[in-house]
């Protein structure tokens, strides 16, 4: 696009884009000629990344908009933000999460942080952001999972952690809510001719800041994946390649998953990836969806909100 900075650019909405994968999807948006936004609660941090992607991308449409999504409240805040100075979002791109804190955390409205932050609060913005995303010409909506979701499952006897808290257990249970939230979405969609497409991407095994700090809760794996690392590893800006590869391919189609290509899907150039059983399981899909309207208030509506 010629001038990136006019209205009529598309709009995406990057969560958690202040660093990592975040920072370079948005970088990769602003590449392809969106407006985008970089949605985050540190609004120093989010300067900075706007000043970052416009040094990548000079002319390039970027702002920060405050989102908190250790707050429900502070979702509809940004939604009601949103929708009152847009009127149409195409890109969607759910990156935002926490990985396995040591202790258990809680959000603001009293769920384990994981679930909370990495899933909860993305499927309440995903479905206040509806009308936005149908009213949009080839709207598309990216939840990110992980290879950690290979063996999660959804533990609804005890969601967050009440009877027993791990961390990393945790972890691996929102990254494959966010896989099937996808599938879920992508089932709506078609259902109701929204022409909606919802996929997912892993960014496989990628170095940045919120790994550092999740390998920090096992002390002795800690130390192996440190020795491991750098020989499986890839750059943030890598890692971020299948989230943009859902986001902008051509060849994507609804309900699709993305990640790397190489050796066990953690480094490489994106390709279809493998879901584990429990992402498969329909049952456990639709269960999921029906207790995070419950827990949530969201309504999946063209006009909701």
């Amino acid at each position: 696009m010629s001038d990136m900075s006019t209205q009529t650019a598309p709009l995406a909405v990057v969560t958690g884009a202040t660093a990592g994968l975040g920072l370079e999807t948005a970088k990769g948006l602003a590449a392809h000629g969106y407006r985008v936004i970089v949605a985050a609660r540190n609004a120093d941090k989010g300067k900075l990344a706007c000043h970052a992607i416009r040094t990548h991308r000079p002319g390039c449409d970027i702002r920060f908009e405050w989102l908190d999504l250790n707050s429900l409240e502070s979702v509809r805040q940004f939604v009601m933000r949103l929708r009152q100075s847009e009127t149409s979002l195409e890109r969607l791109i759910n990156n935002a999460g926490i990985m396995a804190p040591p202790r258990r955390e809680r959000t603001e409205e009293g769920f384990e942080r994981q679930f909370g932050v990495n899933y909860l609060g993305h499927f309440l913005l995903t479905s206040l952001l509806l009308p936005l995303l149908i009213a949009a010409e080839s709207p598309r909506v990216v939840q990110l999972s992980s290879l950690a979701h290979r063996s999660g499952d959804i533990d609804f006897d005890d969601l967050n952690g009440d009877k027993h808290y791990d961390p990393w257990r945790a972890y691996r249970q929102s990254k494959l809510a966010m896989l099937l939230f996808s599938q879920a979405l992508s089932r709506r969609s078609e259902e109701h001719g929204w022409g909606l497409l919802s996929v997912a991407a892993h960014p496989g095994l990628s170095r940045t800041a919120l790994f550092d700090a999740g390998i920090k809760s096992r002390a002795l794996i800690g130390q192996a994946f440190k020795l491991v690392v750098p020989l499986l590893s890839q750059s943030a800006a890598e890692g971020a390649k299948p989230t943009l590869h859902a986001a902008l391919a051509d060849d994507v189609r609804p309900g699709d998953y993305f990640g790397p290509d190489g050796f066990a899907e953690t480094r490489g150039e994106p390709k279809r990836a493998h879901r584990s059983a429990a992402a498969k399981d329909q049952a456990v899909e639709d269960r999921l969806c029906d207790v995070s309207c419950e827990l949530t208030g969201a309504v999946w509506s063209p006009s909701a909100g």
